[in-house]
């Protein structure tokens, strides 16, 4: 039998967390100045860019946010995707996820887990990373999300982030980075994931100034 003390102690807790979950999702969030993103860079040394549109269809789903898809190509290796989308809030983290993206556009998961990136100068973070299979296509992709000041795998551990960050700092805007690229022919995924850390390199310094921070 647990003392009465302690039940009340815990409903204590929960009341009180609960009250502090309910006032953080009542206040209007502060959304910060920021640049957008469709002025990231076209041209990453020797990487050209492609904007790709997204259909009506994708960004209804998406809802309030600004979003970029590009493919970026270079002579003689094979293209990386990027996307990047930015939230203004935490209420459309779970409409449109990476993975229920990819398998409802037909891949299949061949893989699935989580790596650690790291880049000069900073702490490194987990990512998420897969292989993906259509057909015969094979592409590897790795996604994270970055939200004032910390880079994520988990959409739970975000999640629980931007609740304490909607009470600490009034905000809860966040964003997802995408990259993907095809297996060629023969082609190793352990070598697909070099191409996207090579490329993941030269974006990231830039990346910097448009996450949420």
């Amino acid at each position: 039998m647990i003392p009465y003390n302690a039940r009340f102690a815990v409903v204590a807790v929960l009341l009180a967390g609960t009250g502090l979950f309910l006032r953080a999702r009542a206040r209007d969030q502060f959304v910060p100045s920021r640049i957008a993103l469709s002025s990231f860079p076209m041209e990453l040394k020797g990487w050209m860019g492609i904007d790709i549109p997204l259909p009506v269809e994708t960004l209804r789903s998406l809802g309030p946010g600004e979003f970029l898809q590009r493919t970026y190509q270079r002579a003689g290796d094979a293209d990386v995707n990027l996307y990047l989308a930015y939230f203004p809030n935490r209420d459309a983290l779970y409409n449109h996820l990476p993975q229920d993206c990819l398998i409802g556009s037909g891949w299949s998961p061949l893989e699935s887990g989580t790596t650690t990136l790291s880049f000069p100068g900073e702490p490194p973070f987990p990512a998420n990373r897969y292989l993906i299979a259509r057909g015969d296509d094979r592409q590897l992709v790795l996604f994270w999300y970055s939200a004032h000041g910390r880079r994520v795998a988990s959409e739970r551990k975000l999640d629980f982030d931007l609740v304490l960050d909607s009470l600490r700092l009034n905000r809860t805007d966040n964003v997802l980075v995408r990259m993907n690229t095809e297996l060629r022919p023969g082609e190793k995924p352990a070598a697909a994931e070099r191409r996207l850390l090579a490329f993941a390199g030269l974006m990231n310094p830039i990346l910097y100034h448009y996450l949420p921070r």
